[in-house]
């Protein structure tokens, strides 16, 4: 019988691909060397880039890992509102003393030259966000040894990636920190994501493949409650972010748990499309006129994003990050996939004497 992806790795804990730095090759080898499923995120990156990664985590570690893609986006932004946008934003970049990104920097992530890498010197696993590939690139994947996921948010979506040839997917709740992996972006559906757990019931009627969990997860106990509920594994990233192998901003980690923030919420602030961060100056500011156009405001907020980060200044970054992330503890990679494990072995333990009684 054909290996899952739930084979993998010894727990059923996933390392979430988080683009922009977080997930970085020391935090995914440690992940994966501890019993995990660790993930570099290839979004943002080039495809040299991305090779040089995951030439590092090969030499960390023998352990089964995976790569992330970005899919490449339709044209559909409206220019005059990006322009106006622009505008809106000019206070910011004097602020910073920095100029506004270049809206028109690309749209499709360099997907095709990752692609060829991948398919030249194949990985255990990717999985793709912002849309579902074709039967075609699912199946390049297959020929060469490489299991498949497709980052979902309906089952509809769900559905579309098991035709496609998907061999699993995940499932990602509106509690996810970052971007929500949503195939085609509908500002008319703002606000209207799934809670995790009634999504995977969803899903796991909708199709047959495994199923990975994601959104809101920092404690094993919550991974035994996805996995009653019908998923195959859990991913967790903001739990993550914190560690110290983790290459996120040490502003951005220390925001995690600082008292000063309180709430997260979902922003086009920082991209033009729907993500999850915690609140802070600039998502309240600008929030409510960012135009739904991904990656074009992606782009033109890079340098102020960076800028603020060089500075020290939190409330200008995009401190992405999920419901959960008060509970974030700051434990080496490793020691945390083994405390997740246990807590997943004592809720378990727990459930099957409370059944048994």
């Amino acid at each position: 019988m054909a290996p899952t992806l739930t084979d993998l790795s010894p727990y059923p804990i996933v390392q979430a691909p988080m683009a922009g730095g977080a997930s970085c090759p020391q935090l995914a080898a440690a992940v994966s060397e501890a019993g995990g499923l660790g993930f570099l995120a290839a979004g943002y990156k080039t495809a040299d880039g991305m090779y040089q990664e995951i030439k590092q985590v090969r030499g960390l570690t023998n352990q089964p890992f995976g790569v992330n893609l970005f899919m490449p986006q339709p044209e559909y932004a409206d220019p005059a509102a990006v322009a106006v946008y622009a505008s809106q934003l000019a206070g910011e970049a004097a602020w910073y003393g920095t100029q506004l990104g270049d809206p028109d920097s690309g749209r499709d992530d360099g997907f095709d030259a990752k692609l060829a890498i991948l398919l030249d010197d194949p990985v255990p696993v990717v999985t793709f966000t912002f849309g579902c590939p074709s039967r075609d690139v699912l199946g390049s994947l297959a020929r060469a040894g490489t299991l498949t996921a497709v980052t979902v948010t309906t089952p509809e979506e769900a559905q579309a990636a098991q035709r496609a040839g998907a061999d699993a997917v995940c499932v990602q709740g509106v509690e996810a920190g970052g971007h929500q992996g949503t195939h085609r972006d509908n500002p008319e559906t703002d606000g209207s994501g799934l809670g995790l757990v009634a999504l995977i019931a969803l899903v796991r009627e909708a199709v047959q493949i495994p199923i990975i969990a994601a959104g809101g997860l920092m404690r094993g106990a919550q991974l035994a409650a996805v996995l009653a509920a019908g998923a195959d594994a859990g991913q967790f990233g903001t739990a993550f972010l914190v560690c110290p192998e983790s290459g996120a901003n040490a502003v951005h980690k220390q925001a995690m748990t600082n008292p000063l923030f309180v709430r997260t919420e979902l922003t086009r602030a920082f991209s033009g499309r729907p993500a999850r961060g915690l609140v802070n100056r600039f998502m309240r500011e600008h929030g409510p006129y960012a135009p739904a156009a991904y990656p074009q405001v992606h782009h033109m907020t890079s340098t102020l994003r960076k800028a603020a980060a060089k500075a020290g200044d939190a409330q200008g970054m995009a401190l992405w990050a999920g419901q959960g992330h008060r509970l974030a503890r700051e434990l080496p990679a490793g020691q945390l996939v083994e405390v997740l494990a246990a807590e997943l072995a004592e809720a378990k333990d727990v459930l099957g004497s409370e059944g048994a009684a």
